[in-house]
């Protein structure tokens, strides 16, 4: 299977990984708001299952190191695999959540709220298990993006209350998936081994260990987003039927976004071996960042906003990218 060999490319591959978790939501939007996210959502999960096999049977199964991806299945452990799975169930959990927000609030707000709480619980989260990297640039950076997530929140608030629109369930969804998105990396790294290139017997391997994690996904998809097509956040009740109203564009739409969500998962993995767990996860939760760009600049979220709240908002991009900067200084 494919590895890493330098932090240098690891980090590269954190790059990616927050480049495609931070654009992903745009698919989202394309659809329009005519195709509610609920709908969206089942072919988003589908795209992350279809990519994690394909994955496995490209990267996964070429190179002499570690092992090869159907190998590795064979030879995984029940509870290894559960593991995984657990930690795709309480991603869906968090992502149904923060899509939802996305949808209510926009993704300069649900982004950035929701996401940099996961990156600050998980960076913590991770490093406790695994520490790697130095302590005090590792929460430093940490400490800076809090900033950032208060400076935005504020704008938000100061840009809603001078539209006079102000949605309180859009912040509450975003800190409600945060909160949740925190923990499912954990489950997903206590599954595989420690060493990808000598990986110890009954663990998974990065390649697994995601394919794991895309069942997890796919299979709590069936309940999970089922329960919120019938008592939705907002409007009415969907059935099966609306969905199957979906052209063939929008259902490549969603398709595409689990892939490019599922592109910078693995990367994550599979930069972990070299960076450590909390500073891969904490890197690509820098995708705040990148969807915060794209809901100012592409999608207007911010048009008509005040001087004051222009520059709340550029001074959380500075905050973002000090912290995310020292989270980088913190492996090397």
């Amino acid at each position: 299977m494919f590895i890493p060999q330098s932090y240098t490319l690891a980090i590269i591959l954190c790059i990616i990984t927050m480049i495609c978790w931070g654009s992903w939501g745009n698919t989202q939007k394309l659809t329009g708001k005519s195709w509610r996210f609920e709908l969206f959502y089942w072919d988003y999960a589908l795209g992350i299952l279809l990519f994690s096999i394909l994955l496995g049977f490209t990267l996964g199964s070429t190179g002499e190191s570690g092992r090869s991806f159907i190998q590795d299945i064979k030879q995984a452990e029940p509870h290894n695999i559960l593991k995984a799975m657990i930690g795709g169930a309480i991603f869906n959990a968090s992502n149904i959540l923060l899509v939802a927000a996305m949808a209510i609030a926009g993704m300069a707000v649900a982004f950035p709220v929701g996401v940099g709480i996961a990156l600050v619980l998980g960076v913590i989260i991770n490093y406790v298990y695994v520490p790697h990297g130095n302590a005090n640039l590792l929460f430093g950076g940490v400490a800076l993006v809090v900033v950032a997530i208060i400076i935005d929140a504020i704008a938000y608030k100061k840009h809603s209350l001078s539209l006079k629109k102000v949605s309180g369930k859009g912040i509450s969804l975003s800190i409600s998936a945060g909160i949740l998105m925190a923990l499912f990396y954990r489950f997903v790294a206590s599954s595989m081994v420690s060493n990808f290139e000598a990986p110890e017997a009954g663990k998974l391997t990065p390649y697994s260990a995601i394919f794991f994690f895309a069942v997890g996904v796919f299979l709590s998809n069936l309940l999970l987003n089922y329960l919120i097509m019938k008592r939705p956040f907002e409007g009415k009740p969907l059935t099966f039927k609306d969905y199957s109203k979906g052209s063939f564009d929008i259902h490549l739409n969603g398709i595409l976004g689990g892939v490019i969500w599922n592109i910078g998962m693995s990367m994550s993995i599979i930069a972990s071996g070299k960076a450590g767990f909390a500073i891969s996860y904490g890197l690509g939760q820098g995708a705040t960042l990148i969807a915060a760009l794209w809901g100012v600049f592409i999608w207007k979220e911010f048009k008509g906003a005040s001087k004051q709240v222009n520059n709340l908002i550029f001074m959380m991009f500075l905050a973002y990218l000090a912290g995310l900067a020292l989270l980088v200084y913190a492996g090397a």
